[in-house]
């Protein structure tokens, strides 16, 4: 996942992102990759923006 798609990615829910952070580690099945890893911190961030607007809009 690069830059880019964690932006336009960006108007996901954080139930979807938490979803797919989920299927990456069913995937890596314990041990991940350099790429996985990399891709599994891009998926954090765009998780905690997704929350930070939950949040926001609640409020």
């Amino acid at each position: 996942m690069s830059p880019d798609s964690l932006t336009r990615a960006s108007a996901r829910s954080a139930a979807e992102v938490n979803e797919q952070i989920r299927a990456l580690w069913m995937r890596a099945g314990g041990t991940r990759s350099s790429q996985e890893r990399a891709e599994y911190e891009l998926l954090v961030v765009e998780w905690a923006a997704a929350i930070r607007t939950d949040v926001i809009e609640a409020a």
